[in-house]
């Protein structure tokens, strides 16, 4: 039976990442600049990240002023419904700092501690991509209609296409690229896109065989992990964990348990 309230929040979420996307895509200055920087002086934050967000929790605040919000770019209220919605405006900052295509607007939507609702919307692609918990994960796009998503049957580990991603500060970064040499003769090859939320609906969508990063935030996450687990993906993080900050992986089964046992094997998840 269809959540009357999922369905609300899948609506309200999908109007509020098509309006952030718009204004993201449409509204880009030719100079644009840093506003300011987080964990180093490359991890950047542009004045749309911050004006995309406000876009965001407006809209959702207007509609539903007792949800609380948990956003990248600083967006934090409790609430009081037992809603909260937890956002990246805009991840891939630097790809969009660049004019590279591969940035999107991911929303999710937490009932009492679970993500129930995810959408992330990839204006350069045309597409959005969608989930409710148990409901399965769909997209839109140059197709006509809805896609309903499904990832792709187990290859090899050999024969597996992967994508991670590399953290801002060097020491860190410096031992992701250790494992990445380490992990590649192993696998088909590594892609890296440079948005996260991008890459677990890719994963959803059959475009890769797995993901892996380290150093990720709950907004870098909840929406992308819940799309790629209703298409049938598994996610988790160290062995018997859940994705977290230490590492999160994203995998067709048959890809994920040796995946995550090389990850483990390499200390991906530590200096």
């Amino acid at each position: 039976m269809t959540d009357p309230l999922h369905q609300e929040l899948l609506a309200l979420a999908q109007e509020a990442a098509r309006r952030a996307g718009e204004l993201l895509r449409d509204g880009r200055p030719a100079d644009l600049a840093v506003a300011a920087t987080k964990s180093s002086p490359i991890d950047v934050v542009t004045e749309m990240d911050i004006a995309a967000e406000k876009l965001i929790t407006d809209l959702i605040s207007e509609r539903r002023p007792d949800d609380g919000f948990l956003g990248e770019e600083g967006a934090s209220t409790e609430g009081t419904s037992g809603i909260r919605w937890v956002i990246d405006p805009l991840d891939g900052t630097v790809n969009y700092l660049y004019g590279l295509p591969t940035w999107s607007v991911s929303i999710a939507a937490e009932q009492d501690g679970e993500t129930v609702v995810g959408v992330v919307a990839v204006p350069m692609r045309g597409e959005t991509f969608h989930a409710v918990r148990g409901g399965g994960a769909r997209a839109t796009g140059a197709w006509e209609g809805e896609q309903e998503l499904a990832c792709r049957p187990a290859p090899p580990l050999d024969q597996a296409l992967v994508s991670t991603g590399f953290n801002y500060v060097s020491e860190v970064r410096t031992h992701q690229a250790e494992v990445a040499r380490r992990l590649i003769p192993l696998l088909r090859d590594i892609r890296r896109s440079g948005s996260a939320a991008v890459d677990l609906c890719d994963v959803a969508a059959g475009r890769l065989d797995g993901y892996y990063e380290r150093g990720l935030n709950a907004w870098d996450l909840a929406a992308g992990d819940l799309i790629a687990r209703e298409a049938g993906a598994l996610t988790g993080g160290r062995p018997g964990e859940r994705p977290a900050r230490d590492l999160a992986i994203a995998a067709t089964p048959g890809v994920f348990e040796p995946l995550q046992g090389l990850l483990e094997d390499f200390g991906a998840w530590h200096d």
